[in-house]
């Protein structure tokens, strides 16, 4: 047997995006011990999902540890990737994706959704705008989706979130909203006509249009507090990944007894 971890994400024509994804899987210690790469699902040309298998299978890789570098479980992306890996027979929702050429083992891992390490991502993000916790409310925003079954994994993963970065920062609540369907502004004006000031963190992996753009834009005309920051980069995600292929290794010594 021998291991190796492909760490799957979006991808991005933003070469900063591609660049800040690229700078937290450089800081992983076990490329000392097997083969990493890293693909996109789209817009990296060269870099896509397929061009990651080859590379690992080419170095003689029979067991591939996958990290899909999404925040939700409740992505399409996370569904249709696993799918078109071979990891699941059919996908939950019809996909233009087709299926990747695998001949290694496919160990299919998971997306953020409520990890302890990424509260404490979060928290390090937001916590310089925290002035009277006691008074605070923590709203968490994230992408959501229309999709039935989709939509309650976010809900269930992001909400779970929230209760464990109040926990860390001492808020009076946190909460969450989805740009789908859209939820955001009804949070904070719910939150504002209870007297708590607003802090509001974007659950995204790197700064772009919608952290930049979008939830302003839904948040405009409210009074709320907004660092802008995102979950990279962070030091702590090098650690997130290493603990989940460590997982994962643990299970194939354990099956391989």
């Amino acid at each position: 047997m021998k291991p190796g971890v492909l760490i799957i994400s979006h991808g991005s024509r933003d070469k900063t995006w591609v660049g800040i994804v690229e700078e937290a899987v450089s800081g992983l210690s076990l490329r000392e011990e097997m083969p990493v790469a890293v693909s996109f699902l789209e817009l990296v040309e060269g870099r896509l999902i397929q061009d990651g298998i080859d590379e690992l299978e080419y170095a003689g890789v029979t067991d591939i540890i996958v990290i899909p570098l999404f925040v939700s479980s409740g992505s399409t992306h996370v569904d249709e990737i696993e799918y078109a890996l071979g990891a699941k027979s059919e996908p939950e929702r019809e996909t233009d994706l087709e299926l990747f050429t695998v001949k290694a083992a496919v160990h299919y891992g998971y997306p953020v959704d409520d990890d302890p390490d990424i509260a404490v991502m979060i928290w390090d993000k937001l916590r310089e705008l925290s002035v009277e916790p006691e008074r605070e409310t923590i709203l968490l925003v994230g992408h959501g989706s229309r999709h039935e079954g989709f939509r309650q994994r976010w809900q269930q993963g992001i909400s779970s979130l929230a209760e464990r970065v109040r926990k860390l920062s001492g808020a009076a609540a946190a909460d969450y909203g989805l740009l789908n369907p859209d939820s955001v502004k009804a949070k904070v004006e719910y939150w504002q006509e209870r007297g708590h000031s607003v802090l509001v963190a974007p659950l995204f992996l790197s700064e772009g249009y919608f952290t930049k753009q979008v939830i302003p834009a839904r948040l405009q005309g409210l009074n709320y507090k907004y660092s802008g920051q995102t979950l990279l980069p962070h030091p702590l995600l090098p650690h997130w990944i290493e603990q989940q292929v460590e997982q994962k290794l643990e299970e194939l010594r354990n099956s391989a007894i």
